[in-house]
């Protein structure tokens, strides 16, 4: 069952607990933000840390390492080619980047591989089962750029540093393919929810999408949820 999410600040909230409960083993624990992107959008308080950001955008890491420099390490590269050694991370964060990846079960086995025991993998993705993943599948990338920049008023949308990316939405993103690689790579589900409180564009073109997105899930006898678009995870490795 898919837990729906009320605000953003819930959805802040579970992941911040979830990193916490981690750290309650005690000692620095050890961060891969996968795909770090320009921001780190957590609040861990006096939890001790080691950031690594790995992304393969190089304007987009140039501001994070010498813009708002919260990074302990960044580097430049794929992450279905970089390598770490085994069990080199406590927490492994990858917030909307593997809807972007060609090959991303390589890239879920990697985080597998580089976690610790006991640790957590969080994911956030673009649920390619909801309306809008559905559309995004089958839109050109041109259309998502003037998205971006005309109905949520991102300005430098599709310049170097910023989104949106192509997108590729591989077959292991589906809620049950993913579903059956956690169970055969030793992965524990702790959290699988959806936000509830979803924005599409600003003012009443956020209220006229609402309802194009609800008239196509109709269409769809429902196949396709209109209730939600992206998706949270949670993967506890087990021990």
């Amino acid at each position: 069952m898919l837990k729906i999410l009320t605000s953003w600040y819930e959805e802040v909230h579970l992941i911040e607990r979830a990193i916490m409960k981690r750290a309650e083993s005690g000692g620095e624990l050890a961060i891969l933000e996968a795909g770090c992107g320009q921001s780190w959008p957590l609040d861990l308080g006096n939890i001790q840390y080691n950031l690594t950001g790995v992304d393969l955008d190089a304007e987009a890491l140039r501001m994070r390492t010498e813009i708002i420099k919260d990074l302990h390490k960044g580097i430049h590269g794929d992450l279905r080619e970089i390598d770490f050694p085994e069990q080199s991370f406590d927490v492994i964060y990858s917030s909307y980047v593997l809807e972007h990846i060609d090959g991303a079960e390589s890239v879920l086995k990697n985080f597998t591989r580089w976690l610790k025991k006991g640790g957590i993998i969080i994911i956030l993705i673009p649920d390619p089962e909801a309306v809008r993943g559905f559309i995004t599948r089958f839109s050109p990338h041109w259309f998502h750029v003037l998205y971006y920049k005309y109905i949520f008023g991102v300005k430098n949308a599709g310049k170097p540093g910023y989104g949106p990316y192509p997108t590729i939405y591989d077959k292991i993103l589906y809620r049950d393919k993913l579903q059956q690689f956690c169970a055969k790579n030793g992965l524990n589900i702790d959290l699988q929810a959806g936000d509830g409180y979803y924005r599409l564009g600003k003012g009443r073109v956020d209220l006229f999408l609402k309802a194009f997105v609800k008239l196509v899930s109709f269409l769809s006898f429902n196949k396709l949820s209109s209730d939600h678009v992206n998706l949270l995870y949670i993967l506890r490795k087990e021990t």
